[in-house]
């Protein structure tokens, strides 16, 4: 009896604004025009653009399913797992921490999965699942965007807000992509005030 071939973990991460959803979607489309059966999800925090397709800030598209959490994502997956060859999650920083151990679960059947995310929170600091999920990948793609006050790249995502919640769910207008040097974890509101005037367009 042959052995099932290996599966593989591809991480893709980075800032706002760094094209995470659209390597994504690159990815995933690739696998599709090679004939292989694909199935995409993402979590039902996100539904900036689409409901049931994940979207990149450069309007491209591919069609998802959203789930609430880990155990959502296992339930839709499971029935149909036999013919489905290559998984995509995006925003997976937004997952509960199992979602490490099933990541794991599904390469030993030999599943190639492939996570967006970012991979830090809007005070620099790591993001839920996305350090574990880089630790057990194949591959991971570190992304940079363009910093919107100087035009260095940029590894943060600045939030234009003194807000301390964890998540705010936005894009353009309340987030913007920074360099080391122009990042600001946390905003007075006086500064949040500041940070609304216009700055480099990317």
């Amino acid at each position: 009896m042959t052995a099932p071939s290996p599966g593989r973990i591809e991480v893709i991460v980075g800032p706002m604004f760094s094209g995470k959803s659209e390597e994504l979607i690159r990815r995933l489309k690739r696998a599709r025009i090679a004939r292989q059966r694909v199935a995409c999800f993402k979590p039902d925090i996100d539904l900036r653009y689409h409901r049931t397709s994940i979207a990149s800030h450069s309007a491209q598209t591919h069609e998802a399913m959203t789930v609430a959490n880990t155990e959502r994502l296992r339930e839709a997956l499971y029935p149909q797992l036999e013919s489905i060859e290559v998984v995509g999650i995006d925003e997976a920083q937004f997952f509960d921490e199992a979602i490490v151990p099933l990541v794991v679960e599904l390469v030993h059947l030999g599943k190639r999965i492939i996570l967006a995310g970012l991979d830090t929170t809007f005070t620099a600091e790591p993001f839920g699942p996305i350090p574990a999920l880089m630790a057990v990948a194949d591959e991971v793609a570190k992304l940079s965007a363009v910093c919107m006050v100087c035009g260095q790249p940029a590894i943060h995502t600045q939030r234009l807000g003194a807000s301390q919640e964890l998540v705010v769910v936005g894009a353009a207008g309340v987030y913007e992509a920074r360099c080391r040097a122009c990042f600001k974890p946390y905003l007075d509101e006086h500064e949040s005030e500041q940070l609304e005037l216009p700055a480099i367009q990317a």
